[in-house]
């Protein structure tokens, strides 16, 4: 029996896995792939049924699962990033969420024929709209700065929020549930909100102290981090069923504690989440019966409906009053919102508890939720980039550089991605440096290139690549590791600073971690600037029937760049994959 579990575990896995590599190559959002294959593996083909094969395990494992997952959302909520973002979106968080749950509510009870209590608890699951689903719709939508900004910080603060306010709102009608009169119920859920409440935070304070005084080496943080999560969740619920309230305080008081690191505790919570989602949301999609979306009916298509033609863009115009938002905008914004990650995995858990104390609608929450995720996501994935087109709010492919550094060499290089219509943006941290860049038109950005500050004012709606053009090495390898969580590896590009044959065993090994090197095999930064100083200059040539690029080379000139008759730009490496021809201009210093 238990070689068996751990074979459907293995193949669940590697299901997640090639959803979540489909999704990444498609551009599509994971959990479209996810809960298809669940329900492909599951109600289609009867290969897997999660409550006969994995009995005792399926409830506790969903637990973990969705408290872990609760925790990290929660952990990206940081207040000082609420004041500082615009009223559109404060109102979409506070006043657009509270409409969006009093009107969904009111659907639910009326259309579906829910109780209050299972209609309020869906309301609360349909404000959610998290950026693990917005992410992957704004880069096919590509909408302006406007757009993206608001749909952005929208979904990564609402995420949290409406987590807190699904579990607030699932405590109450347990406490209801398991007590007799308002009184005893008031007070059963005030021992929920206060028990919850003071396990998390007792649990995230003591975390921080103990990373603040260095008693936990760095590489057991994240495993004493996964288990305060689960010595807080089973104590909390064992004492007062409040363990989904406690974890997420928990990673909200941690997340806002000062002068910790959580990078590399953010980091792995989210690798760790991936892969307890893709689990979840395979298994979860297994255990739905078809039918029960046929016995949800047109009531349920009439409340999706009422969903997003309704209630968001009520929500969204009634956010923006007064906003400098264009209506064109709005219109867009209200068109997406769509539903996922927390809304799933939350309304399983919910399912499960309520079935146990009676409630007969429970079996049909998760359905209903699911329907509205795989609605929102098809329709919104498949319209948004002809919406966006309509309402002309949608931006170009991008084909600009980040360039970190303003030195010199940077400068006459970002001159001339500028003169041939290339969005540029430099980094740095010299003050002086960057005010020239300024000066002269260019977007700057001042900070560390691997600095929090430079991570929460980066803007990349309109850059591709990533160019590192800094005479340090040490700092060029930082930048292409910082990056990647940016940037495709085949986007990021770093100058040499020493040639490889000329430097010590440790910067060979390191040469590998410094991004794609550019340019020609003996080029380094210090070459180029002495080419500059020597009077060289950066400049476009064009290859004619009567110039070849053979007669380019000759004249011994170096090759940065290439653009194609079509305006698409290649950057030169080491060894370039392609050849430029009749019509195409080169980049170069000569």
């Amino acid at each position: 029996m238990p070689e068996k579990i751990f074979f459907i575990f293995s193949l669940i896995l590697l299901a997640g896995f090639v959803c979540q590599w489909l999704a990444s190559h498609l551009k599509l959002p994971a959990i479209i792939f996810l809960l298809l294959s669940g329900i492909f593996f599951g109600p289609i083909m009867h290969w897997l049924r999660p409550d006969e094969q994995l009995g005792g395990i399926l409830s506790p494992f969903v637990s973990f699962s969705v408290a872990v997952i609760l925790f990290e959302g929660s952990m990206t909520l940081k207040f000082s990033k609420i004041g500082g973002i615009g009223s559109v979106i404060r109102n979409l968080i506070s006043v657009g969420a509270l409409i969006t749950f009093l009107c969904v509510a009111v659907a639910t009870h009326f259309l579906i024929k829910f109780s209050w209590e299972i209609s309020f608890l869906f309301a609360s699951l349909m404000v959610v709209s998290g950026p693990t689903v917005i992410a992957p719709m704004l880069r096919i939508l590509r909408p302006n700065a406007h757009v993206a900004n608001v749909l952005r910080w929208e979904g990564i603060l609402i995420d949290p929020i409406g987590a807190i306010l699904a579990v607030l709102v699932f405590e109450f009608i347990v406490s209801n549930t398991l007590t007799d009169g308002f009184i005893s119920g008031a007070f059963f859920f005030g021992k929920i909100i206060l028990s919850g409440i003071s396990l998390g935070i007792i649990g995230a304070l003591s975390i921080g102290v103990a990373f603040k005084k260095y008693w936990i080496p760095q590489y057991l943080q994240n495993f004493a981090v996964l288990s305060a999560i689960s010595l807080i969740f089973a104590t909390s619920t064992i004492i007062s069923e409040s363990g989904l309230l406690a974890v997420t305080v928990m990673g909200l008081t941690l997340a806002n504690i000062k002068g910790i690191e959580l990078d590399d505790i953010l980091n792995f919570k989210e690798s760790l989440s991936l892969v307890l989602l893709s689990l979840l949301f395979i298994i979860l999609a297994a255990r739905i019966d078809l039918s029960s979306f046929i016995d949800l009916g047109y009531p349920a298509l009439l409340l999706f409906l009422v969903i997003q033609f309704i209630i968001r863009p009520l929500n969204v115009y009634l956010s923006s009053l007064g906003s400098t938002l264009t209506m064109p905008e709005r219109h867009m914004i209200a068109w997406i919102a769509p539903r996922g990650i927390i809304a799933a995995a939350i309304s399983a858990l919910f399912a499960m508890r309520l079935g146990s104390l009676g409630f007969s609608e429970a079996s049909k929450l998760v359905p209903l939720t699911f329907l509205m995720i795989i609605g929102t996501i098809v329709l919104q994935s498949l319209t948004a980039k002809k919406i966006a087109l309509k309402l002309k709010v949608a931006e170009p492919e991008p084909q600009g550089f980040l360039i970190i550094g303003a030195n010199k060499v940077a400068l006459a290089i970002a001159k001339q991605l500028h003169e041939n219509n290339f969005y540029v943006c430099l980094i740095d941290e010299d003050w002086s440096a960057l005010s020239n860049a300024k000066m002269k038109g260019f977007a700057t950005i001042w900070g560390n290139p691997i600095s929090q500050h430079v991570e929460d004012n980066l803007n990349l709606l309109k850059i591709k690549h990533l160019l590192i053009l800094t005479p340090y090495l040490q700092l060029n390898i930082l930048a292409a590791k910082h990056y990647r969580y940016f940037f495709p590896e085949r986007e990021i590009f770093a100058i040499q600073t020493v040639l490889p044959q000329e430097g010590q065993r440790e910067e060979k090994f390191s040469f590998k971690h410094s991004g794609r090197d550019i340019f020609k095999q003996d080029v380094t930064y210090q070459c180029i600037e002495n080419l500059l100083n020597l009077g060289c200059k950066i400049k476009t040539t064009l290859i004619t029937g009567h110039f070849s690029y053979e007669q380019y080379l000759n004249i011994r000139s170096v090759p940065l760049f290439a653009i194609d008759p079509k305006g698409c730009i290649y950057v030169f490496t080491i060894k370039p994959t392609f050849t430029p021809t009749k019509g195409w201009k080169i980049i170069g210093v000569s």
